[in-house]
């Protein structure tokens, strides 16, 4: 089941969304996927989702390409969408930052869109991003609801203390519950982190770190399998992390925060058919614009997989809304 708000409008012409289909005259969108392109059950797959849904409701022609990674041939892709004569082009994840911020320079009357980045400064770049603190609070929320030990964790990247202390920790203090939040953040080993908060105590563990973490699902996994009585609980961040989800790992995975990136794709595309952008001010000192998903609206849903979270979804619901008023 899927824990979100009650849909707020927050598109600029939010009637374009449940408009029929209409034609997009001369209307070219480019796409630069990340490295491993469509296929890869994370963020390339959830784009094309959203691409295939605006295909499906508008007229446009759709260019798309893959990168291997590196700089220049990120580049080299960017590059030659704009020959195609693309407008908008969307790239797909934060690797494509500083390639886009010396382009839209270079090409300033080409509209570009990156998704799950905000950090390039510049009027013709709409940067895409989602309110992974609200996530991460119903996440600290659920796990603290179900703990057996009175210890939940998240594993994190050095750079998302503000997702611990703002959203998985409010959450687990928001529950009343008599539980402890732990965090480790990861510069090394995942399977060390995982067995070290493990050790510690920890029942449910929240997976915040960006790629194929399979580390830590192979460790509660190999953890559950020695232990008797009740398993231990692990709750991901979609599409993040889909891609290590198999179906042993599915037994012990108890809830996912998903990004609605198919959503994000399809919102850009359909104001680009009304020819308007996105011009959310993300930061002002830095000059970045664009748009962050949360809770309402969609951009941010709570899908729980336990049957032992389905019996408290009132109590999630709530929290959701509490959850959606913390700055996306």
């Amino acid at each position: 089941m899927k824990i979100r708000a009650a849909f707020i409008a927050f598109l600029v012409g939010a009637s374009l969304l449940s408009a029929p289909a209409q034609a997009a005259t001369n209307l070219s969108v480019g796409v630069a996927y990340d490295i491993g392109g469509r296929g890869d059950k994370s963020f390339n797959d959830a784009a094309a989702a959203g691409l295939e849904k605006a295909q499906r409701q508008f007229d446009f022609k759709l260019d798309a390409v893959v990168t291997d990674g590196s700089s220049a041939d990120r580049e080299k892709r960017i590059r030659s969408l704009i020959t195609k004569n693309c407008n908008p082009i969307i790239v797909i994840g934060s690797g494509y930052a500083p390639t886009l911020q010396a382009l839209a320079v270079e090409f300033p009357n080409t509209q570009f869109a990156i998704i799950n980045d905000a950090s390039v400064a510049a009027l013709n770049v709409t940067s895409v991003v989602f309110g992974n603190v609200q996530g991460a609070y119903l996440a600290g929320y659920s796990a603290a609801l179900i703990s057996k030990t009175g210890k939940v964790a998240m594993i994190a990247n050095p750079n998302q203390a503000d997702l611990f202390k703002d959203g998985f920790s409010a959450g687990v203090f928001a529950s009343k519950k008599k539980v402890i939040p732990i965090v480790k953040y990861v510069s090394g080993s995942y399977s060390v982190a995982t067995t070290q908060v493990l050790n510690a105590g920890a029942d449910v563990v929240f997976a915040t770190t960006f790629g194929s973490d399979a580390e830590i699902f192979k460790s509660i996994l190999a953890r559950n399998a020695k232990k008797k009585g009740s398993v231990l609980g692990l709750i991901n961040i979609e599409p993040d992390q889909y891609i290590t989800v198999t179906n042993a790992t599915k037994k012990f995975l108890i809830a996912s925060v998903v990004k609605r990136v198919d959503k994000a794709i399809y919102d850009v595309i359909a104001l680009s058919v009304a020819k308007k952008q996105y011009l959310d001010i993300l930061d002002a000192d830095a000059g970045i614009y664009g748009r962050s998903y949360g809770i309402a609206g969609g951009g941010i849903e709570f899908t729980v997989r336990s049957k032992e979270l389905a019996g408290v979804s009132d109590l999630i619901n709530v929290a959701a809304a509490t959850a959606e008023k913390i700055p996306a």
